[in-house]
């Protein structure tokens, strides 16, 4: 498929308009970034005292590579003719602004750029194998929808954003706090993987008719609608059910029980998507997995602090 060319785009003025650029973060999607690093410094406070430095230094790095990963998400698909006008979801910068793609690309890789050097600072503060890990989530950032083979046109595209952006940045935020990697460490950060995987799978869910037409061989497509609303909902059981699993094997503190504060986002997420047929129709249910996320995520921080301090 040819790419798309621009012909009518709003005046220039609109375009440098920074609503445009915020939304071309995709800001939604940025707690999926912000819980995991909130959480792997509070399972820190056990063991050390929080250097505020190496958190927030953690914390930026992780919301630029966020926000680099959807701008490469917008370049590349409408590279591959995926965006129009009418795509739901979509910050929109290239095809209802006109900003051009290449300038989109170039922003993308300048925070990567700035993510980086807030990498240096982290690693000269704890270890250089930080480098490696995080230079392996950036490229997994940009081949998601980059590369001959972009992770978005497989069914493995929940498995990888899960690991990377949930379960691998909790456990660098607790390393870089610690100097080490617990047990107690990685099953904490299993819920928040299956969660982050979540948010992916509601965007293919509401996304599923499309991407078949292109071409795209996602987790929901093999599934079927109705089997990754099932699969969906099962996602929010398992990590409901192992934060109690925990608890009951006196593993994590009871106070961590507060994250069942969070479920009716999550019987909201589930229900959103069923008899809907349209994606405008399914965006207030993929808005409330993401909240789920961000709550669930924010409620076993506040449980961890609850703990400690109690």
């Amino acid at each position: 498929m040819q790419p798309q060319t621009q012909t009518s785009f709003p005046p220039a003025s609109n375009s440098r308009n920074w609503r445009v650029w915020w939304q071309l973060t995709r800001p939604h999607t940025l707690t999926a970034a912000f819980v995991p690093v909130l959480l792997g410094t509070a399972l820190a406070m056990e063991m050390t005292e929080v250097h505020f430095g190496l958190f927030f230094a953690m914390l930026a790095a992780s919301l630029l590579i966020q926000a680099a990963t959807n701008m490469f998400n917008e370049y590349y698909d409408y590279k591959r003719g995926l965006d129009t006008e009418e795509s739901v979801g979509i910050g929109g910068a290239i095809v209802r602004e006109g900003i051009k793609p290449k300038t989109v690309l170039n922003l993308a890789f300048g925070l990567y750029g700035i993510a980086i050097l807030l990498g240096f600072y982290i690693c000269m503060s704890t270890s250089w194998w930080i480098a490696v890990i995080g230079l392996a989530s950036m490229a997994v950032g940009f081949l998601y929808t980059g590369g001959p083979l972009p992770i978005a046109y497989t069914p493995f595209g929940e498995l990888f954003a899960g690991f990377f952006m949930g379960m691998l940045i909790i456990l660098i935020s607790f390393y870089i706090q610690t100097g080490t990697v617990t047990s107690t460490s990685i099953l904490v950060s299993f819920p928040i993987l299956i969660l982050v995987g979540a948010i992916l799978l509601a965007n293919n869910i509401r996304d599923l008719d499309g991407d078949k037409e292109f071409g795209r061989k996602t987790l929901a497509i093999l599934l079927g609608k109705k089997g990754a609303i099932n699969l969906l909902a099962g996602m929010f059981i398992v990590s409901y059910g192992w934060v109690f699993a925990l608890i009951a094997m006196n593993i994590i503190s009871p106070w961590l029980a507060i994250v069942v504060i969070s479920a009716p986002k999550a019987v909201k997420a589930t229900k959103g998507f069923i008899g809907k047929t349209l994606p405008m129709q399914m965006m207030p249910a993929m808005k409330a997995t993401a909240q789920t996320n961000t709550i669930f995520g924010f409620l076993l921080s506040v449980g961890l602090f609850l703990g400690y301090f109690l």
